[in-house]
């Protein structure tokens, strides 16, 4: 287990560098997830939906759109577009998530929708897909910010 690198300072939840994942007490079923985050150059983390589904954050300034890029489900469902800003610049967010059918926008651009999500992703903390889950910050990677984590139940 790894020591908790986490803070959380005038509303900025922060991991120092590379440590535990930040996991919810709470599961959740269909929902919809607003979360803005962070980064410094070069870093990289995802959030994990029900615990089972890494959707990718990676400073990927490439123009081009990776299965393993920002906005991707990682290993699985490439996006439609590179929506990325810059390093250092706050991102958003807005994740709807029924059944196994996803949405993805990415600062305000619809990088993926309704798409099936054909498993689970390599770092799940289990493969009981009928079942809630929690959500998860990765933080066994690089240096993340998030703030204004929003999570509502999917219309």
């Amino acid at each position: 287990e790894s020591p908790s690198q986490w803070t959380l300072t005038q509303g900025i939840l922060r991991n120092a560098k590379a440590g535990a994942d930040l996991v919810t007490t709470r599961t959740f079923g269909d929902f919809k997830l607003h979360v803005e985050f962070r980064y410094p150059a070069g870093s990289n983390s995802g959030v994990y939906l029900r615990g089972r589904y890494e959707v990718q954050i990676e400073d990927t300034p490439s123009a081009e759109p990776q299965i393993d890029g920002l906005g991707a489900i990682y290993g699985m469902i490439m996006p439609n577009q590179n929506a990325a800003k810059q390093p250092g610049e706050w991102q958003s967010f807005d994740i709807t998530l029924v059944g196994r059918t996803v949405t993805v926008v990415l600062n305000g651009k619809t990088i993926i929708c309704e798409r099936e999500i054909p498993g689970f992703t390599g770092g799940a903390l289990d493969a009981d897909e009928a079942k809630p889950g929690p959500i998860y910050l990765q933080g066994d990677h690089g240096v993340i910010e998030s703030r204004r984590i929003i999570i509502t139940p999917a219309k």
